[in-house]
């Protein structure tokens, strides 16, 4: 029961992000923004996260049938996850986060390299869990100083991608738990929440009468 209501919830996790996903694209089409555009890098990343994972539940369903989901599958997802949720920090100040020195940088990537894809994993979810929580202070700060309502779904909603990395990272702990799939429930209610914003964002330029130009 556990492993459908999991492979269920990743499906929903595909479309729900697929569908912002798409959404941004219009608008950068549209629009040209940048900020569409990294959204459009960001919910198409998160939503092929959830759709590998989706995937290896399939395989294992229908062909290996080994009782569990391959793990680098899983680490494949989380990764592809959290290269969506880099981008979507990117967009709220994360750029300070970093340090300016290619060889720090280098050197804070390579030991990804050096582990085994179990630790790969923890890594990941660690990574995504810091990324979101530092873009949802930032965002919750930049509301106080701008009050500008929008940011409050933002920040809820990277609040709760947060949440739903922590709570999928303590599953380890307990695993074949209800964890995994609070986890995603959490995640998908915070993909909701972002799309707020995102859709009160105009897809199209404006076009105004030719009799007033």
């Amino acid at each position: 029961m556990e492993f459908l209501l999991e492979n269920i919830l990743n499906l929903v996790g595909f479309l729900v992000g697929l569908a912002i996903g798409i959404m941004s694209y219009i608008g950068f089409r549209n629009t040209g923004s940048p900020t569409l555009f990294r959204l459009t890098i960001a919910f198409s990343s998160i939503s092929l996260g959830f759709f590998v994972i989706w995937t290896g539940y399939m395989v294992e369903d229908f062909v290996t049938k080994t009782g569990s989901v391959e793990k680098w599958i899983q680490t494949l997802g989380i990764a592809i996850q959290t290269v969506g949720y880099f981008f979507i920090a990117f967009s709220h100040s994360i750029k300070s986060f970093f340090p300016k020195s290619s060889y720090f940088r280098s050197v804070g990537i390579f030991p990804l390299f050096l582990v085994s894809s179990v630790q790969l994993e923890h890594i990941f979810r660690s990574i995504s869990f810091i990324l979101l929580a530092y873009g949802a202070i930032e965002t919750m700060l930049s509301y106080f100083e701008n009050r500008n309502k929008g940011a409050i779904s933002v920040s809820v909603g990277l609040g709760l991608l947060a949440l739903g990395e922590f709570v999928g990272w303590y599953s380890f702990v307990f695993p074949e738990s209800i964890l995994y799939s609070a986890s995603i429930i959490i995640k998908i209610g915070g993909l909701i929440a972002l799309f707020i914003p995102v859709s009160k964002v105009p897809l199209t330029r404006i076009k105004f009468d030719k009799d007033l130009e």
